[in-house]
């Protein structure tokens, strides 16, 4: 303890914290995803030699390390953050898409993985489904951001992000059976089979409880208090208490923050939260989520640059190879009793089965002794990188190609519309304010006036048939007024506390008035 510099590692921590944020800020700017734009930059501070960041790369890179960041400190919250904003009703309209990638295709891939990796590139069997349940699930961290960025209908991205945030537990199981119990298990025949059921049945069960169960305690807390800085704090409480309880009785810490975060986020918000504090609590996770991706996929970029890959490349690709094979059997059939369920969104869900940090950071906390360990870190740090770059990059034009992400009907001639107004709003404008700069005659300035008024005229009759035609994007105007409008009021309120005309009282409940119609108004 006496040997760490604290105020060192704090110093790297924040140097870490402003090259991801500042990466991420370029990416959201130019309308990119910003995890893929973060592993690339990386991976690129990795393979340079900087001497101001050499310290920082050492120190990240260290396993331990990238193991604490990732699993302990910033999985619990992702996992809650997502989670927290997950409709229940939602979850319960594509329960069955959902269950059936999350349970049914994630062992399925696990099962094929395994044996492919035994059959084909003559891996032991530990090592193999080691291997297999390192990529057998969907990474919540990688999907949902990637997913996020990119913006997809929104049942589909119901179903992939409860996919990958349930797999994701699965996994994590099926990895730590695989890597301590199995070879135990094989010996034992029957009854070794009976273990392993009964382990996995024990593992997830228990998460399921003691997630639930803080959950509603944690909710039912929240009836007690209005005070939204206090309930933030209780759900930081919830989401990583439940995961450190969970594993400390070797139950599934994921399972448990999941299903403690969809608790709290529905029956919590329902019975005990007001608007403000939702909204608060909404606005706090999204800010530390984004914080914690950012750094994330800063670290997996610089891990990857550690491993050496010279001579491995044969092994990479098939690989590479086994497991897209698995993950197009895993989803095809898991979905294929499903009625009603997009062909199209199959191929996504297929093709957006992006590993990501949790991989590495399982493959990294396998033991030293374990036979095969460089090669599975070989080969899941390729797949991760595989997967962010090639598949991350490639998701949004598949998209479009597969007409995922069309805009609904209308939309393009409402767009074509608002854009001809705001050049003819702007025009007249310019020529007010050159007209009084530079002398310029009224009758001049008034021709052209005319000619742009009359265009807008014309836009107007023509956006009014839409209206007509499309209810639904009239909705969107009124709803785009609406929240300025409150913004407004918001801003007029701090002025008039600021000039000391209304009583702190007075400012805090309109405020709040405020945002209990912003929220509404997000809600509806």
């Amino acid at each position: 303890m006496n040997d760490l510099d604290f105020h060192h590692i704090f110093e790297l921590g924040l140097i870490l914290v402003m090259i991801a944020a500042g990466i991420t800020a370029v990416a959201k700017k130019f309308n990119k995803p910003y995890p893929i734009a973060l592993v690339i930059v990386g991976t690129i501070i990795g393979l340079v030699n900087i001497p101001v960041l050499e310290h920082l790369k050492d120190f990240i890179t260290e396993g331990e390390v990238f193991n604490f960041v990732i699993i302990t400190l910033f999985l619990p919250a992702l996992l809650g953050e997502a989670s927290l904003k997950l409709p229940y009703s939602h979850l319960k309209e594509n329960k069955g898409p959902i269950l059936a990638l999350a349970f049914g295709g994630t062992l399925l891939s696990f099962i094929i993985v395994g044996f492919l990796m035994i059959w084909i590139l003559g891996f032991s069997i530990p090592k193999a489904f080691v291997f297999a349940a390192l990529m057998s699930a969907t990474d919540p961290v990688s999907v949902i951001s990637i997913f996020k960025s990119v913006g997809v209908n929104k049942r589909l991205a119901t179903v992939i992000e409860g996919e990958s945030l349930f797999n994701d537990g699965l996994s994590v199981v099926l990895y730590k059976i695989s890597a301590f119990y199995l070879l135990t298990y094989i010996d034992l025949g029957a009854i070794g089979a009976g273990y392993g059921l009964w382990e996995f049945f024990k593992v997830i069960s228990l998460g399921l409880i003691i997630g639930g169960a803080l959950g509603y305690v944690f909710s039912q807390l929240t009836k007690q208090f209005d005070d939204y800085p206090l309930e933030i704090i209780f759900s930081v409480i919830l989401f990583y208490g439940s995961f450190l309880l969970a594993e400390s009785v070797h139950a599934s810490g994921v399972i448990a923050v999941v299903v403690a975060g969809i608790i709290f986020g529905n029956y919590g918000a329902k019975i005990g939260m007001s608007p403000t504090t939702k909204l608060n609590i909404n606005n706090f996770w999204e800010v530390t989520a984004l914080l914690a991706n950012s750094v994330v996929f800063l670290m997996v970029g610089l891990e990857i640059t550690r491993i050496d890959f010279s001579d491995k490349w044969g092994l990479v690709l098939f690989a590479i190879l086994i497991v897209l094979i698995a993950r197009s059997i895993a989803v095809y059939a898991s979905l294929f009793l499903l009625k009603n369920f997009p062909y199209a969104w199959k191929h996504i869900i297929n093709w957006g089965g992006l590993k990501g940090s949790l991989s590495i950071a399982l493959a990294l906390s396998l033991p030293r002794n374990f036979e095969g360990r460089e090669d599975l870190l070989i080969i899941a740090f390729s797949l991760v990188l595989f997967s962010l770059i090639v598949q991350g990059l490639s998701i949004k034009p598949l998209l479009s190609f597969l007409g995922v992400n069309k805009k609904e009907e209308g939309f393009m001639e409402y767009e074509e519309l608002i854009a001809s107004g705001y050049r003819n709003e702007i025009a007249i404008s310019e020529i007010k304010t050159v007209r009084k700069k530079l002398f310029i005659s009224e009758t001049v300035a008034q021709e052209l006036i005319s000619q742009y008024e009359e265009e807008l005229h014309h836009l107007q009759k023509k956006m009014e048939e839409l209206f007509k035609k499309y209810p639904d994007l009239k909705e969107k105007q009124v709803s785009v007024l609406k929240r300025h409008a409150l913004y407004a009021q918001h801003e007029a309120l701090e002025k008039l506390l600021k000039e000391d005309i209304i009583s702190n009282e007075v400012a805090e409940h309109k405020h709040n008035q405020i945002t209990d119609q912003l929220v509404k108004l997000e809600e509806h």
